[in-house]
């Protein structure tokens, strides 16, 4: 957007009625101001030599006839509620060490060595840690940093690529009552409310760095993206704040004026020219995500048992004969239900329960915000030039294929800043 000359547009109007009024008022202010500064210059000094006035003299009782200007220490204690509120989650803070096995500089083989430090959040006096997947993605190894000092090895528990989370397990030994952070209400927030950052930015060198801002927005609709490939691989809603989000805070908590995690910070903007645009996930879907992997070790997503593609993907020389240019293609139809339910190959399908479908990204936001498996669902779709409604059950989508080498995963690229495409980072 650029900047604007506050003084590049300036009113061509006339002056108002008492506009010759306010220049009097003006004058007589400017004189009044001449005349005080005038008195200051010549009359002071005459009237101080002749002992008229007196300056105030301020004596040491400890320095005989001496007089000086006392300049004493002022002491201010500075105790805001942001203040209280970063006392209160900083202890929950941790760093997040991915290992990979990477090929050695110059020489045969590879070794185990540090790719990235991402940020982390105890949720649990067991030594839960929620983060986020691509600070742990294709890790052979994950190591917690806990009060920036001790590394203690940390089991990977399960993960979510599509909503970007993961969770992570330490010895509880490792973790007392205040390392235990406290999980707000993110359905409650409102744009401008006071947000609080903290993470590891560039590392384990400037852990628990603290920034402050606000709420932007409370909704905005988010590209997820596979840190391996740059592609997207969903959507999700999530909290915008001007709170600074530098790599290495990804996966730290976005916090509350009362201290309490409303979010788990994941990206970023950093297109030229934008400035102040991070985004955090909703701590509500947090808690959701959390408790599926503590339950099952993945997430539950609904699917429709279908392989399909955004029609607007299609090459022309298989585009369907449809009379839109919007939906999801379905290139293979893979669940019973889906086949029972009447799904064929070739179908277009543009709306669920009649909200619009716009590609596959689409489906899966409108699925997994609104459904569960076993649901049932009328889809729109076109045979051709026929429009169809079918009514079909809900699947459960399949657990990613994608594992960490030893079931712990890192943050790829997390603590040099790597990014996604379209303008994203993922800190």
């Amino acid at each position: 957007m650029g900047y604007y000359d506050d003084g590049q547009y300036r009113s061509t109007k006339k002056r108002s009625p008492g506009s010759n009024s306010f220049l009097r008022w003006v004058t007589v202010v400017v004189v009044s101001a001449l005349i005080g500064s005038a008195f200051t210059i010549v009359a002071a000094p005459i009237m101080l030599q002749n002992n008229l006035v007196q300056l105030p003299v301020l004596t040491n009782p400890n320095l005989s006839n001496t007089s000086y200007r006392a300049l004493q220490p002022v002491t201010v204690q500075i105790n805001n509620a942001v203040v209280q509120a970063v006392k209160k989650v900083r202890p929950s803070v941790v760093g997040v060490i991915n290992f990979q096995m990477l090929p050695n500089n110059g020489a045969n083989g590879y070794t185990l060595q540090e790719e990235g430090v991402g940020s982390g959040v105890i949720f649990s006096h067991h030594g839960y840690i929620v983060t986020n997947y691509h600070v742990v993605q294709g890790a052979s190894k994950v190591e917690v940093v806990i009060h920036k000092k001790y590394h203690v090895y940390a089991s990977v528990i399960g993960y979510d690529p599509y909503t970007d989370l993961a969770v992570l397990k330490i010895p509880s030994s490792y973790v007392t009552a205040q390392d235990v952070a406290q999980f707000g209400n993110s359905s409650t927030l409102q744009a401008g409310e006071p947000a609080i950052a903290i993470g590891n930015p560039a590392g384990l060198d400037f852990a628990d760095t603290v920034t402050s801002g606000v709420i932007s927005a409370t909704q905005r609709t988010m590209p997820v993206i596979d840190e391996a490939t740059g592609s997207v691989i969903g959507q999700q809603t999530e909290l915008q704040t001007d709170a600074a989000i530098n790599p290495g805070n990804s996966g730290g908590p976005l916090c509350n004026i009362m201290g309490q995690v409303i979010g788990i910070n994941n990206s970023k903007i950093v297109a030229q020219g934008f400035e102040g645009m991070g985004f955090a996930i909703p701590i509500n879907e947090v808690r959701t995500i959390v408790d599926q992997i503590l339950a099952t070790g993945h997430a539950i997503h609904p699917a429709l048992g279908i392989e399909g593609e955004s029609l607007s993907a299609v090459p022309a020389e298989y585009q369907p004969n449809v009379p839109v240019n919007y939906g999801v293609w379905v290139v293979k139809v893979v669940s019973a239900d889906a086949r029972l339910g009447g799904l064929e190959h070739g179908d277009v399908i543009v709306a669920v329960n009649g909200q619009k479908i716009s590609g596959i990204t689409s489906l899966r936001s409108v699925l997994w915000k609104s459904y569960q498996p076993g649901q049932y669902v009328n889809l729109t779709v076109y045979r051709d030039q026929q429009k169809l409604t079918l009514h079909l059950k809900l699947g459960e989508l399949p657990p990613p294929q994608t594992t960490p080498s030893v079931h712990s995963s890192p943050p790829s690229g997390s603590g040099s800043g790597s990014g996604g495409s379209n303008g994203f980072t993922f800190p």
